[in-house]
């Protein structure tokens, strides 16, 4: 909460007119007029949700001790959205403000309240004396659990055992960072993690300066990465079974269960008003939930996931977190949930999203570290269930054991890479919610022929497609020392690049980058008037997997092929080119060469 106290000779508010949010006020609060009282302009915001009680005693402390200090004659609390950006609903700022009223009153103070939600016209005068103009944020305590330990328990487990992390003999550095960073033992280095200079130094994207910070341009060769990795998780969800929705992005705090659902994300959202209190987005739960909701459900039609990839999602994360494709405000996150009769069905469907995460590890040619986070309670009934599917990941992973509930979640895995500077790169996960079934009215007709809320599984294959694009970059600035650096071919904007030696091979040069892109390769040619070697240096600067060098033996035989991943020269036909390229490529989706096929013909972005 965020107050302004301006002890005052007078105020005087006259309504205009109502909001949408406006609350119902009797004639006597449609104006008002007050002497010697100490004003407080009050915004209630979006962290006051989580103990609004605890805000409310917070506040009506400062204020009579300000009251006490001025020696006012009674108090005015005057609504005040302007004072911050991250707002409270408008149900919860109502009921604080009423509460602080109340509450002031209680202590035989004379204390009045401006009604919230309508325009007024207001008039005041200040006086001007050392304490006559004070601001103040007001923060709640957080909610204490009620019984016992408060502290989560951390484990290695591995192959059924449990061993305590100080006690684990590490041979895995990329495990013992994540540890150290969960447990807070990870010091930062304050550097900027190589990735922002890869992505601007590669042309794929860059901070765009009149947005706000943490969102991004994406340019040609960026936007073709984006699009096939959306592509690949398409292709991945729908052949589990998952059918495609789309949904808006912004969403009414009004919807009572919208509201509540957003809470549990603290202020990290992205609020506006017009008519409405209205929230962007920050996953796709919402318009899923709000479908399922409006459906009708039979056990039979159980297990039955939605996806949807959103474009965008929006978080508010602070500034000074944001940082490249790792941390943003607004980003690309396939989004699919899963609907579940029972915990039981759940517990399977899990363990299959499991299997679905660890593929794109592997098509991705990225590692994976694992925590699996569960409830005690969960943890106790479910052992060796919860032990079984850790043994799917096949090394030990990092296991943290919640005293009790605090989220909508029981259980849950989360996979994430580990970037250059030993920091967690988060990336896909699996959760079990056991609340937004009940909350959103979502409800199946069961074998009874009996109405029952169902278990929903979150899941996200890959997590953010920005965040995928990251982890290949860290990727290659960690192997730098051991082998080229390159994206997966698949993935690669250019996958080979003609490089004729002279004018003369030209045409012909020409005729093979029609042919290849005619086999579905992004081919594209080099028809600069630059020397070779400056043609080859350009080629691997740009990752290009595959660079075909044509000059007078290549037009009468076979070509000349330079293989990035390797540094191999190899003659082979086009044929046999092509047919490398497609064996590389095999399963993975293809998107044609975004760019101009001559590189003459280019922007420099």
């Amino acid at each position: 909460m965020r107050i302004l106290l301006i002890h005052s000779d007078y105020i005087k508010y006259r309504t205009k007119n109502k909001t949408g949010i406006a609350e119902d006020i009797p004639d006597e609060m449609m104006e008002g007029q007050f002497k010697e009282s100490l004003v407080v302009f009050t915004a209630v915001e979006a962290e006051d949700e989580e103990n609004p009680a605890s805000v409310v005693e917070n506040a009506v402390k400062e204020i009579v001790k300000v009251y006490n200090d001025v020696k006012a004659e009674n108090v005015v609390i005057y609504p005040y959205a302007h004072l911050s950006s991250s707002l409270s609903s408008p149900a919860t700022a109502k009921k604080v403000l009423k509460e602080m009223a109340w509450r002031i009153g209680e202590m035989g103070i004379k204390v009045s309240r401006a009604p919230f939600g309508w325009y007024k016209a207001f008039e005041i005068s200040c006086k001007g004396h050392p304490l006559s103009e004070l601001s103040r944020t007001i923060r709640p305590e957080p909610v204490r659990e009620e019984s016992g330990s408060e502290e989560s328990e951390w484990f290695i487990l591995y192959r059924g055992e449990l061993v305590k992390p100080e006690e684990f003999e590490f041979r895995n550095r990329d495990l013992e960072n994540l540890v150290n960073y969960e447990l807070g033992r990870l010091e930062s280095s304050g550097d900027e993690p190589p990735h922002v200079r890869l992505m601007r130094e590669k042309g794929l994207a860059d901070y765009e300066p009149s947005a706000d910070v943490g969102h991004l341009r994406w340019y040609p060769k960026g936007r073709l990465i984006r699009d096939l990795l959306a592509d690949y998780v398409y292709m991945l969800v729908t052949s589990e079974g998952a059918m495609p929705v789309e949904t808006p992005i912004m969403y009414d705090l009004e919807d009572e269960a919208i509201r509540v659902h957003a809470e549990k994300f603290g202020e990290r959202q992205y609020r506006m008003k017009n008519k409405k209190e209205l929230m962007l987005r920050y996953a796709c739960c919402f318009g899923a939930f709000r479908i399922l909701s409006d459906s009708f459900l039979t056990w039979k039609n159980l297990p039955a996931g939605i996806y949807e990839l959103s474009t965008y999602s929006f978080r508010l994360e602070k500034k000074g977190e944001v940082v490249g494709l790792k941390r943003l405000r607004g980003f690309t996150m396939p989004d699919l949930h899963t609907v579940c009769a029972d915990l039981e069905q759940s517990l399977e469907e899990f363990s299959k999203q499991v299997d679905m995460c660890m593929r794109t590890g592997e098509d991705f040619q990225v590692n994976y570290e694992v925590i699996f986070r569960a409830t005690a309670d969960f943890y106790e009934e479910y052992r060796d269930w919860v032990h079984e599917v850790a043994d799917k990941i096949g090394k030990p992973i990092l296991l943290e054991i919640l005293p009790a509930r605090k989220h909508y979640w029981i259980a849950k895995m989360d996979f994430a890479a580990i970037d250059y500077l030993g920091r967690p790169i988060e990336n896909p996960t699996v959760q079990i919610d056991v609340e937004s079934g009940e909350r959103f009215d979502i409800t199946y007709i069961n074998q009874k022929e009996e109405e029952a809320n169902p278990i929903i599984l979150h899941c996200s294959p890959t997590g953010s497609i920005e965040r995928v694009i990251c982890s290949l970059l860290e990727k290659t600035a960690i192997e730098m020392d051991e082998r080229p650096p390159m994206l997966p071919v698949w993935l690669s904007p250019v996958q080979v690049r003609v490089l004729p030696i002279a004018e003369r091979h030209l045409e012909y040069a020409g005729e093979i980058v029609s042919r290849l892109l005619a086999a579905d390769v992004r081919a594209d040619l080099d028809d600069r008037s630059e020397t070779l070697g400056k043609k080859i240096r350009n080629a691997a600067q740009e990752w290009v997997p595959y660079v075909v060098v044509i000059g007078d033996s290549e037009m009468e035989g076979k070509l000349t092929v330079n293989v990035r991943e390797t540094g191999e020269k190899i003659q082979m036909t086009l044929d046999e080119l092509i047919e490398t390229l497609r064996s590389e490529t095999e399963g993975m989706p293809f998107r044609r060469l975004p760019l101009p096929v001559r590189l003459s013909e280019r922007i420099n972005f």
